[in-house]
């Protein structure tokens, strides 16, 4: 969503250039994965997360499984409710998890959950940071354990979350980004196939 350098432009070099890197995957067939400790914290310990968010609002928010795909946009969200999506942040530690609301503002996680909106059709959205401890086997013995193991802090001081709402004037500004992106990736795949 970035604005781009050169006028008249929709897209902006580091878009294409994404863009580019999704195109040859699919047009060689290989996938780059990435692969790190906070990643890997993030998707194994997910669970946990929203096992404490649901002890800090006295909830029972389950994990969404339902993937939704439109011609612009892909995604799955963590937690769906009547007018809600929530998505949910595992943070690496305490030095990496933001502990207030203007902390845990980030623009591209918004975008996420502006799609998100689109996607599942809710007003409203809610980014959601929970710090729990980092499962051992992913700390190394020189790893500074103080601010990793978190279960003697209260539960409500290791949730942090910022709410959005849907925006149509923002909604038009990613359509349009999307359908500029799309074309490109077409003409890029186009290139590949002619040479």
């Amino acid at each position: 969503m970035t604005s781009p350098r050169t006028k008249g432009e929709v897209l902006s070099e580091g878009a294409k250039n994404y863009i580019r890197a999704i195109a040859k995957e699919d047009f060689y067939g290989y996938t780059s994965e990435i692969d790190n400790k906070y990643l890997t914290k993030g998707i194994n310990q997910e669970l946990e997360s929203i096992e404490l968010l649901n002890a800090v609002r006295f909830e029972d928010y389950t994990k969404n499984s339902e993937r939704i795909t439109t011609d612009l946009l892909t995604g799955e969200c963590d937690i769906i409710t009547d007018d809600t999506i929530i998505d949910i942040k595992t943070s690496w530690s305490l030095e990496t998890f933001p502990a207030t609301e203007d902390e845990a503002h980030d623009k591209d996680y918004e975008w996420q959950l502006r799609g998100y909106m689109m996607l599942y059709n809710r007003p409203k959205a809610e980014l959601v940071f929970c710090m729990v401890s980092t499962d051992p086997e992913l700390l190394n013995a020189w790893d500074n354990k103080t601010i990793h193991e978190v279960d003697h802090i209260e539960p409500r001081f290791r949730v942090t979350s910022v709410q959005y709402e849907r925006d149509e004037q923002l909604e038009a500004q990613m359509l349009e980004k999307l359908r500029a992106s799309k074309e490109y990736y077409v003409w890029y795949v186009n290139q590949l196939n002619s040479k």
